[in-house]
């Protein structure tokens, strides 16, 4: 029986700033009573959510892993806060030239290799961290970025790894990492 599952990749930051981002949105939620983004792990999206069949899953990690072993570390800095219009607040990332690249390339690998969809997003990256969206009442909005703004989070991260995450039960999880972005 074939079961579609949806999945998305993202890096994901561990540690004390993955706390720290957590913490940031459970707070959202506490005081502003926008819940939306805790959905899903802080991440930084580089293939939009997708539809696969689940019977298939470990194909799909091994080519994605087969696709990763091309890629050195990146480096990125999270850091200042901005938004898409009045719907999305984020954290901003700053990134060398080698981001894009690896998520152009992630994205034509995706399309020729997994037949999957050409999202809009994929083809007009932009790498941000998402802390609060969609559930966002109009007139709580400027608090809300004010409120992100005045945490100044700021954190320096070398990405040797994405992980691809699958939507169980409404929710984003972490679900495999794929390791193979090393120094050569």
């Amino acid at each position: 029986m074939k079961i579609m599952q949806k999945y998305f990749l993202a890096i994901v930051p561990d540690g004390e700033f993955e706390e720290q981002v957590t913490n940031l949105k459970l707070e959202i939620k506490n005081r502003f009573q926008a819940k939306y983004a805790l959905k899903s792990p802080p991440h930084i999206t580089v293939k939009m959510p997708f539809t696969y069949n689940e019977a298939k899953e470990e194909q799909l990690i091994g080519r994605l892993g087969s696709f990763m072993a091309n890629y050195e570390p990146m480096h990125l800095i999270i850091k200042g806060v901005k938004t898409f219009g009045e719907r999305v607040i984020y954290l901003d990332v700053h990134a060398e030239q080698d981001l894009y690249d690896f998520q152009s390339d992630l994205k034509n690998f995706c399309k020729r290799e997994l037949n999957l969809v050409d999202e809009l997003s994929d083809r007009n990256y932009h790498p941000h961290m998402t802390v609060a969206f969609k559930d966002i009442k109009k007139d709580k909005f400027q608090n809300i970025l004010h409120f992100v703004s005045e945490m100044g989070l700021m954190h320096k991260i070398e990405v040797s790894n994405i992980m691809l995450l699958k939507r169980v039960d409404r929710v984003w999880k972490l679900h495999k990492k794929l390791q193979k972005l090393v120094d050569s």
